[in-house]
């Protein structure tokens, strides 16, 4: 079950962060998880940026993984709003922007 949480920030917008199956290239496979976070108006919008980009099964059910500082400090620095990084975290992995998962 993937895990995940959101965050309201004070300007009222949220940072949702999913913990998903990583999206195969074709080849089959267990490619791992990865973590994403999704800066947006609400949750419901940012459920539907990653639905728009392809993930179409994706929700959120409670709060048990809220995304942290670093990662909210990551998102809201982005052009984008949408980063990932491969999860368990690793220390040395600098986040990537969403179309670097999708675009392979």
């Amino acid at each position: 079950m993937p895990g995940g949480g959101f965050v309201r920030l004070p300007g009222g917008s949220v940072v949702v962060a999913l913990t998903l199956p990583r999206p195969s290239s074709g080849g089959g496979g267990d490619g791992g998880s990865v973590r994403v976070l999704v800066h947006a108006a609400n949750r419901a919008r940012a459920l539907t940026r990653l639905r728009n980009l392809g993930m179409r099964a994706v929700y959120l059910r409670g709060n048990a993984r809220p995304p942290t500082p670093d990662e909210v400090t990551a998102v809201l620095h982005h052009p984008d709003g949408l980063l990932w990084r491969c999860a368990p975290d690793v220390a040395e992995e600098l986040w990537h922007p969403i179309r670097a998962l999708l675009g392979r």
